[in-house]
């Protein structure tokens, strides 16, 4: 363990501590999706967190890689349980769903979680860390579902359709600005008034962050103002 403990840094440990996070939103999903979402905002702020400490205290030789497969666990495979969980249950109790819309069911979580490992993987090894990143950023698709739960403004159906429009984004040839610090504080403050008290004012802040991150998800490729001049909040996304 000691050559282990030796090659780890601070930031390792907070994104452990993401990818932790992520599995316990999976884990419950099926039985408490709104905790779930909550959870996935949680650890998309651990995510930015991680970036944060990665540059304050120096990156490790294994960080980029433990973001990349912990940016999976908790930005392609949980967000992909939300929302097949969500579907099942708003045909009614598991397992009387019919055989077909199981399947598209199942289908929309396979391809979200399927090309969120395509983009990280094609972007580990072929995107230079100071350039754009292809595609719709996994961890922006994750906070969109989980956000538009909470928001509780689409039926279960129309959720699996943004799933699944979210998933193709995530490898659309668009080049994607690194989010200014900035925006990404105010976001991410939104986001812990999300994961706190993800009620209150009528689901005022997962509505906000649904409607911002959107806004980004559609508009950044031509007109985000930090464009050339944004900076990471993550180690690699």
């Amino acid at each position: 363990m000691g050559w282990l403990v030796r090659r780890m840094g601070v930031a390792d440990v907070v994104t452990l501590l993401n990818g932790a996070v992520g599995f316990g939103a999976g884990v419950v999903a099926f039985h408490d999706p709104g905790l779930a979402a909550r959870l996935v905002l949680l650890a998309a702020i651990l995510d930015a967190i991680d970036g944060i400490v990665a540059r304050r205290f120096g990156n490790t030789e294994a960080g980029p890689l433990l973001d990349s497969i912990t940016d999976v666990v908790s930005f392609g495979v949980t967000p992909a349980l939300l929302v097949v969980a969500v579907g099942e249950g708003g045909y009614g109790p598991p397992g009387t769903a019919p055989l077909a819309l199981t399947a598209g069911i199942l289908a929309t979580g396979a391809l979200f979680v399927l090309l969120s490992v395509v983009r990280t993987a094609m972007y580990t090894t072929y995107v230079d860390p100071d350039d754009d990143r292809p595609g719709v950023q996994n961890t922006l698709a994750a906070t969109i579902v989980a956000a538009a739960y909470l928001a509780d403004v689409l039926p279960p159906w129309a959720l699996l359709v943004l799933t699944a429009i979210l998933a193709v984004t995530m490898v659309a040839p668009l080049p994607y600005p690194k989010l200014r610090a900035g925006d990404a504080m105010v976001l991410g403050l939104v986001q812990v008034a999300a994961v706190a008290v993800p009620t209150a004012f009528s689901a005022l802040f997962p509505r906000i962050i649904l409607v911002a991150a959107t806004a980004y998800a559609i508009g950044a490729p031509w007109f985000y103002w930090g464009k050339n001049g944004g900076t990471t909040v993550s180690r690699v996304d």
